[in-house]
């Protein structure tokens, strides 16, 4: 195993937000620490996820989060994160430390997926980790049914595109998806 520094907290990413019939799973890097605190996905209020999401499914952003949570669901759309595990200061991706991450069971979620079609990548950080959680595994991941869109982060950090942006790029993989 690998080391861990000891004055920092090991954090622990959210369950899975998921159903059988989903056909888009959007996968961030680590939940930041407004996530954490609330035990909501996308939980910090400038993080523009769920705005996206009523763009492109119709998920009422507006609405508290279990009902956002059931729309997203019933739009077929899965949310989780790369990184199960990790040590980090504050929020930013940048503060991960490498050696402590620890990958979520991805292939062993999609495998629960029988209609997945889509992987979309939220952000640098969460491309970076996908692509070192696909180097560690024996076979090739994903199969060729489904496709991996790697798309700019919806957190309030990334602040170089503005929403418009960041709608037409997620727009294009929804249109590609046939989701």
């Amino acid at each position: 195993m690998l080391p861990v520094l000891p004055e920092l907290p090991l954090l622990q990413g959210l369950a899975p937000l998921y159903q059988p019939n989903a056909k888009v799973l959007i996968l961030g890097s680590m939940p930041g620490q407004a996530s954490l605190d609330s035990q909501q996905y996308y939980g910090h209020p400038r993080n523009q996820l769920w705005p996206l999401l009523q763009q492109l499914f119709g998920v009422d952003a507006s609405l508290d989060y279990p009902s956002r949570c059931q729309q997203a669901l019933a739009a077929k759309v899965a949310l989780w994160d790369v990184i199960g595990n990790c040590q980090r200061q504050g929020s930013l991706d940048s503060a991960i430390v490498g050696s402590s991450i620890r990958f979520n069971p991805l292939v062993e979620l999609c495998q629960q997926l029988p209609d997945l079609q889509k992987i979309w990548l939220n952000g640098g950080k969460a491309v970076q980790s996908f692509r070192q959680y696909q180097r560690q595994q024996s076979t090739s991941w994903p199969d060729s049914t489904i496709t991996v869109h790697e798309l700019p982060s919806t957190s309030p950090a990334h602040a170089s595109l503005t929403f418009a942006a960041k709608l037409e790029l997620w727009r294009q993989a929804l249109v590609s998806s046939n989701a």
